[in-house]
């Protein structure tokens, strides 16, 4: 069969990047995305009334949909140890960043992240579903089956109800809740789906591909996720390094 290449997605390859000690660059990076997401949130959920009729809250809940997606790739670094060389602070971050987006468990996810970057494109990669055949809905919801648990919906749910009581009902849908729905579907979207879909090449060590270098769209999309050969090449490059090695 021929290669499935999404027209933004290009060939694999890296420029290789020596690692660099992270001092204090990765708690810094971590701690702004924490609180401006946390900022945003407070000023959306507390002052904020939208008027529905305008871009504007539209555009501000796709703001915060980007921050959730950046409290993800704060835990997800966290995952490689790139968030501190101290593993206290490290895990302790990655910890809260993962439970702050929809009460993910960081210790949960740990070891299935490294399954996915041993195993990637097998039946022992806990992201892969049939990815030369498989269509975006019926991996997106094996995906969701691996990761969400239950315990999780129902935190969502008690944690919904006791916001609605202090704050508007509709700020905390659009702001609270359907921003980390859309930031779960952009993450799988642009960091496995896209990746990892259709038939790679036999010299392709990590069955990823990358996204043409754009490096704006890039952040944008999900945090340079699209250069995702680049991160299983080179796995000790936090994300904002990531860039660095796209050629």
């Amino acid at each position: 069969m021929p290669t499935t290449i999404h027209p933004t997605i290009g060939a694999a390859s890296a420029r290789r990047l020596a690692p660099a000690p992270l001092g204090y660059k990765g708690v810094a990076v971590a701690l702004l995305v924490l609180a401006c997401w946390a900022a945003l949130l407070i000023f959306l959920l507390a002052f904020y009334q939208p008027d529905w009729h305008r871009p504007a809250p539209y555009l501000l809940g796709l703001l915060q949909m980007h921050l959730y997606t950046g409290l993800f790739i704060t835990a997800h670094d966290a995952m490689h140890g790139l968030v501190s060389a101290n593993k206290r602070v490290n895990n302790a971050l990655g910890t809260l960043a993962a439970v702050l987006f929809a009460y993910n468990w960081f210790p949960g996810q740990l070891p299935k992240h490294h399954a996915h970057h041993r195993h990637v494109g097998t039946n022992n990669d806990p992201d892969y579903h049939d990815g030369q055949h498989s269509g975006f809905l019926p991996w997106f919801f094996r995906f969701t089956w691996n990761y969400v648990t239950w315990w999780q919906v129902a935190l969502m749910a008690a944690t919904y109800n006791v916001l609605k009581i202090w704050f508007p009902q509709a700020n905390v849908i659009a702001f609270w809740m359907v921003p980390a729905v859309l930031a779960t579907l952009q993450l799988f979207f642009f960091g496995t789906y896209l990746p990892h879909r259709g038939e790679h090449a036999p010299d392709n060590p990590h069955k990823s591909r990358s996204q043409f270098r754009h490096h704006l769209w890039a952040f944008v999309s999900c945090y340079f996720f699209g250069y995702h050969y680049e991160h299983h090449d080179q796995p000790y490059l936090p994300w904002w390094r990531l860039w660095q090695a796209k050629p």
